[in-house]
């Protein structure tokens, strides 16, 4: 679909060509041949075609670095055939030592990063106007397509997603707020990102396949990947610890933090309020990077500016009062959802079952929906959540393993509403509500 791979980033997959000379490429060529040197260590003897495939140069680069640093006595070719991508090098007595040195300074070996100006040029041209957007109405049904409900939470979403603005949802446990925003990214059109990028010799990750998920389209430079906009999740185990770029000295790399990783899509602070953290600390820190649309991090020290232009998503299950003004400023968009009706969380649980492929009788969607149903009509008078549909549908399957039945029955369902802890407590809770509002009316 054009909206995935427009005009625009056809002309950046021109742009992004994979380098087959130093003359081309955006590194130093001390960097690529530090680089090479450390793999080449680590390995002890390995072939281009292998040095190809982990650092992602060209073959020809490849050979115009490695016959310069055979030349020198850093390394040497000890086996191959007629084509260079074969050839096999191992470490020389001068390059082991060259190589520990650099090691001890930054042990990164891998991927071959992209320059920082680099990185800020490409991803500048394409977060440039981002906003608003025309979101075709086939992604809007298809992003929406197994969402039950919440019709103006998704008519929200979809204007958060058309201007680029924050948004507050709230409402009880179990009302799919999580879910729901989940599907926002959908909405957004996808961008390329650096999968590393080299910073006064050091070296930053930026993708991280938690968060990025690769489109089918890739550009020919292997150092760069397209990506679905990001849908960026943070809950409880939140701190502003987290929220910064921290080195890692295994990998030698500084890993980047969820305000950064959410560039281009949505950063999610779920159960806001919830965290150890003050939720004011967290989020202050986010305040400057929401504004400025970049964040400030420090290298070995340095300072170095990297996109921050993300939609921020806050959710909870306690009073909105928790965001003073200035927070809800920066989301000015608010989603409150109710608990589902019973036709809404019948037909969650039903698709719940149907995904899963479980076989059921007719019985068991009754037996459910009287759970629901108020007393006066014969039901339990429970309250629905979508959390039930789904929780109860994987109790059931299982259930069922364990006793090596063909289908679910309604015995089968009796079975996981007993094992089911929030159904539980309602159940033991409810009848006394119950009492004391017929008490109080009689």
């Amino acid at each position: 679909m054009e909206y995935y791979h427009d005009k625009k980033m056809r002309k950046l997959f021109e742009l992004l060509q994979q380098p087959k000379s130093l003359d081309e490429i955006d590194l130093s060529e001390s960097f690529i041949k530090n680089l090479l040197l450390k793999l080449i260590a680590t390995y002890g003897n390995i072939s281009v075609s292998q040095i190809h495939e982990i650092t992602g140069l060209h073959v020809e680069l490849l050979e115009e670095c490695l016959r310069d640093m055979e030349k020198k006595e850093l390394c040497a070719a000890i086996s191959g055939g007629f084509l260079f991508a074969s050839v096999s090098f191992t470490i020389k007595k001068q390059g082991k030592l060259q190589a520990d040195k650099l090691m001890s300074q930054n042990p990164y070996v891998g991927m071959a990063p992209v320059s920082y100006d680099f990185y800020f040029k490409v991803m500048e041209a394409q977060i440039k106007g981002r906003f608003p957007i025309k979101i075709p109405k086939e992604v809007i049904e298809n992003t929406f397509k197994d969402v039950v409900g919440n019709e103006n939470g998704k008519k929200t979403l979809v204007e958060s997603a058309i201007g680029g603005k924050g948004l507050f949802i709230y409402g009880l446990p179990g009302t799919g707020k999580t879910f729901l925003t989940s599907k926002m990214s959908d909405l957004l059109p996808p961008l390329v990102i650096p999968k590393f990028i080299e910073f006064s010799g050091q070296v930053i990750q930026l993708y991280d396949p938690d968060f990025h998920k690769p489109s089918k389209e890739q550009p020919e430079d292997p150092r760069w990947v397209k990506i679905k906009a990001p849908f960026v999740f943070t809950g409880s185990e939140l701190t502003t610890q987290k929220m910064e770029t921290n080195y890692d000295p295994n990998k030698g790399v500084y890993e980047t933090s969820p305000i950064i990783k959410a560039n281009g899509g949505v950063l999610l602070l779920d159960d806001l309020g919830r965290q150890k953290e003050d939720h004011n600390a967290l989020l202050n820190r986010l305040i400057v990077p929401m504004e400025n649309k970049k964040d400030m991090i420090y290298v070995k020290g340095a300072p170095m500016v990297v996109h921050s232009h993300f939609i921020p998503a806050f959710s909870t299950n306690l009073d909105i009062t928790i965001m003073d003004e200035a927070h809800l400023r920066r989301a000015p968009l608010h989603i409150s959802l109710e608990n589902p009706t019973i036709p809404e969380i019948l037909e969650v649980f039903k698709k719940n079952l149907d995904d899963l492929g479980e076989n059921y009788t007719p019985e068991v969607l009754d037996r459910f929906e009287r759970v629901y149903k108020p007393i006066r009509e014969g039901g339990e008078g429970l309250m629905p959540t979508f959390a039930h549909a789904r929780d109860l549908a994987q109790i059931a399957q299982a259930i069922r393993i364990r006793k090596d039945a063909d289908v679910i029955s309604p015995e089968i369902i009796d079975e996981a509403l007993d094992q089911h802890v929030l159904i539980a407590l309602q159940r033991r809770y409810t009848p006394t509500l119950f009492n004391r509002i017929i008490r109080k009316k009689d």
